[in-house]
């Protein structure tokens, strides 16, 4: 692979830091990637090299290059750490994923904090994890300690316009960038959005969610490394259920550079720890996003997978009526049915949910989930 012609250029409208991508020992057709931000939103926003290395590095992988060659100078520290996750990766993988040299030139130099990002970000996706991840933010930080978050970041080309056959659909990210200002105005950080067709690069699902996705975090995160030097990734799963993923705490890290730290945080919190954290926020609990379906009329659809688990989880914990963020308030047996929970990741969240849904009186749901996850205890 090799990755050239990094620059940033800006219109009427956007500052973009794009690259030029071409695969040598592939067919894979090459693409101009680019991570942009609308102009009003770029302060501290560059080209900057490591966010295409990071970026970049798991389509390398994935479909078999020699090398990654790249213009431009990287930061010998994310060298480094780009070498230690394509170790983790190749484990993982059985080997699949050969770890392959990167070609480039390093920084000699790092600037001194007072000139480089001195504050600190977190990926905002406004679902479960990172509201969580917000909301601990504000109570284990005060204002003045350099991690307290003051910018949060949404991006498309993530779920909301990630995968191409179904479109862009950037009412969907207005729509949803309108609920989550709410709950960051609240909590007085600011919502820069970003955009990205890193993903489109190789839009292979289980590259996407077994290996993928956190890199892609992490290179939005080295664009604005003059901005921001620490950006706060929330986990996916908790310390029991983790599990070879996209975003991971072994994983994360490793895409740091000496100047912009990546912190996977919060994976010592189960799903519902962190749904009972937000449930005590209301500006957060009225306006949560945990919908995958992205249908043009609702923020939670209340039909996915995601969206009926999350009504489960709220069912169980009392609280699914005290949300305004599902239009209903109520979760059937049929409901869950509808869905296979026997697959890899999806157990561990129903499992929990048995004892907790028999308390509420939900004997209905409770017997359905522990009929359904019998095929995965078999």
């Amino acid at each position: 692979m090799k990755i050239t012609d990094i620059q940033l250029t800006q219109d009427s409208d956007f500052a973009i830091a794009s690259a030029r991508v071409s695969f040598e020992q592939s067919d894979h057709p090459g693409k101009d990637v680019y991570i942009k931000t609308p102009v009003e939103y770029a302060r501290g926003f560059d080209a900057n090299p490591d966010a295409f290395l990071v970026g970049c590095l798991l389509p390398a992988l994935h479909l078999g290059e020699k090398r990654i060659f790249l213009e431009g100078a990287v930061c010998p520290f994310l060298k480094e750490g780009v070498h230690v996750a394509m170790h983790i990766l190749s484990h993982w993988t059985q080997g699949r994923y050969v770890p392959i040299p990167v070609e480039s030139r390093v920084r000699k130099h790092q600037d001194p904090p007072a000139q480089h990002g001195a504050g600190a970000g977190m990926v905002m996706s406004g679902g479960m994890d990172s509201l969580a991840a917000l909301r601990q933010n504000r109570l284990h930080y005060p204002d003045t300690h350099p991690a307290y978050v003051r910018d949060s970041f949404f991006l498309h080309g993530f779920d909301i316009g990630g995968v191409v056959e179904r479109g862009a659909k950037f009412h969907v990210f207005d729509r949803a960038m309108t609920a989550v200002s709410r709950i960051t105005q609240d909590a007085g950080t600011s919502l820069v959005p970003v955009y990205t067709n890193i993903r489109h690069l190789c839009d292979d699902r289980a590259l996407w969610l077994d290996s993928f996705f956190g890199a892609v975090l992490a290179a939005m995160a080295h664009g604005f490394s003059s901005r921001i030097n620490l950006m706060f990734i929330a986990s996916s799963y908790d310390i029991p259920h983790l599990h070879p993923c996209g975003s991971h705490p072994l994983l994360d890290p490793e895409y740091s550079s000496y100047g912009m730290r990546i912190r996977h945080r919060d994976y010592e919190l189960s799903r519902l720890e962190k749904i009972r954290i937000v449930s005590q926020w209301d500006t957060a609990f009225q306006n949560f996003r945990v919908c995958l379906a992205n249908v043009p009329d609702q923020l939670n659809c209340g039909k996915c997978e995601k969206c009926v688990r999350t009504m489960t989880e709220l069912t169980a914990l009392g609280l699914l009526h005290k949300t305004r963020a599902f239009e209903a308030d109520e979760i059937t047996p049929a409901d869950i049915s509808r869905f296979d929970i026997t697959i890899r990741v999806r157990p561990p969240f129903y499992r929990p949910l048995i004892p907790l849904l028999k308390e509420q009186g939900r004997d209905d749901l409770a017997r359905t989930i522990a009929s359904l996850l019998q095929k995965a205890d078999s």
